[in-house]
């Protein structure tokens, strides 16, 4: 009987533990963010106050992102939305805008002053959706994210300032070492080449040139033409490297590479950057702040 009643006893036990973690679980937000760049950000706000999913991982191309029906589960499920906007996830914006009338959805990239904004050079009205790459540009967007949760769920609101307040100190000196290694390289080897021009706030913030092949959006097809002016511009300046992406098809470079070679100039990939997704969750690359600071030694050391 005593044996019966201790397994009755650690039942109940088990049970109740259960019960109060489901609870603490239910208590939790459930917030969906794009890419991983906005998770991380939510992450280091929201801390053990979220449940915070994001729908592209790693090597995903945010530009081609086409929404599963796992995804439009999420997204219903979600008690708030943060996405990019600027039209970074292509067609996917116009779902995520219907959502927007019956729960909050928030365009981070909209909280940011337009004269911050870079347009794109010959599309009157078309802005550069990646602004992560400019450090302190990003802290605008994650000071966004900050009042939106203060404001949905005041009652937590000391614990969002406190851990804001930390995380936005560690993107000051981000952006700080970020300056201090860019001036490092030799002035005319402060040019940065890639598949397709996202890197367009990095070059602005950090006073580095950047070309890509393609336009700011992957959607967007190069020509031959593409390739033979980027072919000559990389001979015309000695340019020693250039870089692929790990959310773009290497085809395009590989086609610039080809291109240099067949006229005798011996560029080299520099190496692997992260554009719009980053590195696997679990490794340095898989929070923002690794993702810069990988990006940064990369081209570093590519280029000196």
């Amino acid at each position: 009987m005593r044996l019966i009643y201790s397994a009755l006893v650690f039942i109940l036990l088990l049970s109740g533990c259960s019960s109060k973690e489901k609870n603490e679980a239910q208590q939790k937000l459930k917030i969906v963010t794009t890419t991983g760049m906005i998770r991380d950000a939510v992450l280091n706000i929201a801390g053990d106050k979220a449940e915070v999913t994001a729908l592209m991982g790693p090597g995903v191309d945010p530009h081609l992102y086409k929404a599963t029906q796992g995804d439009l589960k999420k997204l219903t499920e979600a008690d708030i939305i943060f996405y990019n906007g600027l039209h970074l996830e292509g067609k996917m914006g116009e779902v995520l805008e219907k959502l927007g009338r019956t729960k909050p959805v928030v365009a981070i990239a909209s909280t940011i002053p337009p004269g911050r904004l870079r347009e794109v050079e010959g599309f009157e009205g078309i802005t550069d959706p990646h602004i992560w790459f400019d450090v302190s540009l990003w802290k605008e967007a994650v000071k966004a994210i900050h009042t939106f949760l203060v404001e949905f769920d005041a009652p937590d609101r000391p614990y969002y300032d406190s851990s804001s307040a930390v995380y936005l100190t560690r993107l000051d000196s981000l952006h700080a070492a970020v300056q201090k290694n860019i001036l490092t390289l030799p002035e005319e080897q402060r040019v940065l080449i890639t598949a397709h021009d996202a890197f367009g706030y990095f070059g602005d913030a950090y006073g580095i040139e950047v070309r890509g092949l393609q336009g700011i959006s992957t959607v967007s097809e190069f020509g031959l033409r593409d390739v033979t002016d980027l072919v000559d511009f990389i001979i015309q300046r000695k340019i020693k490297a250039i870089f692929v992406e790990t959310s773009v098809s290497e085809r395009s470079i590989n086609a610039v590479l080809e291109g240099c070679r067949n006229k005798k100039w011996n560029v080299r990939i520099g190496g692997s950057l992260y554009s719009d997704a980053m590195g696997e969750e679990g490794t340095p690359e898989g929070t923002y702040i690794g993702m810069v600071h990988a990006n940064v030694k990369t081209i570093k050391e590519a280029l000196h």
